[in-house]
């Protein structure tokens, strides 16, 4: 069994939506691309390329794999350039034919069960970048292993986001963290199980308490007729 890990770019608002620049993700009319390009420092340079200098296949969904294939294979030279064009990558699309870039591989049929196949797999870790489609899919079967977040120091409101429709509640346990010269946050978390909840309430509640509960429960059945 290989390890999942999905590897995001985010604001602090959770947007991951086209960090690296204005025309890499324009879908939905977000005009915020390019929001990261500022942040950069040594640090998280050293940090990317150790992370890339170990084994790795990729696994994208379908936009990702576009925006990946229009420009490593003619970025030689560039760092990264050389390990992603000659990793594996496993594409996850319900509208491609055929993938052109070099090492790339179409699953084909039911995604979730071939994501499955893909870990059950012995081979290096599965790498995700972008994809925030197939992340969700992703996060609605418990199928990511790891999160590798970078949060950079600024919202924007609305886009895509990396924990979106497909976000079942679950408790995370931070296993790194560091933070670069300019604000960002790297941080590393693995699931650890269901959501456990708990409370800071009086153990005998007050009248003033007990009455706003019932105001509460009231004002959602009337919300509730309303929509009905």
């Amino acid at each position: 069994m290989r390890k999942l890990s999905v590897n995001t770019f985010t604001t602090l608002d959770g947007v991951m939506q086209a960090p690296g620049g204005p025309q890499e993700d324009p879908t939905g009319g977000f005009t915020c691309g390019g929001w990261s390009a500022n942040y950069w420092d040594d640090m998280m340079g050293r940090t990317m390329d150790e992370a890339m200098a170990k084994p790795f296949d990729l696994l994208l969904g379908r936009k990702t794999y576009e925006i990946f294939a229009a420009h490593w294979p003619y970025a030689k030279g560039e760092p990264g350039a050389d390990v992603l064009n000659n990793a594996k990558k496993y594409v996850a699309s319900r509208t491609l034919e055929s993938v052109e870039w070099k090492n790339s591989f179409l699953l084909k049929g039911d995604v979730v069960q071939a994501v499955k196949n893909l870990k059950a797999q012995e081979g290096p870790e599965l790498q995700v970048h972008g994809s925030s489609n197939l992340i969700q899919t992703l996060l609605r079967n418990n199928l990511v292993d790891e999160f590798r977040v970078w949060i950079f120091p600024v919202v924007i409101g609305k886009g895509k986001r990396l924990f979106g429709e497909g976000t079942i509640p679950a408790s995370l346990q931070l296993i790194e963290t560091q933070t670069s010269s300019t604000g960002v946050i790297l941080a590393t978390y693995t699931p650890v199980g269901a959501l456990e909840t708990g409370s800071f309430a009086l153990e005998h509640p007050s009248a003033a308490e007990l009455a706003r509960r019932v105001r509460l429960s009231q004002e959602g059945w009337h919300l509730e007729s309303k929509g009905s």
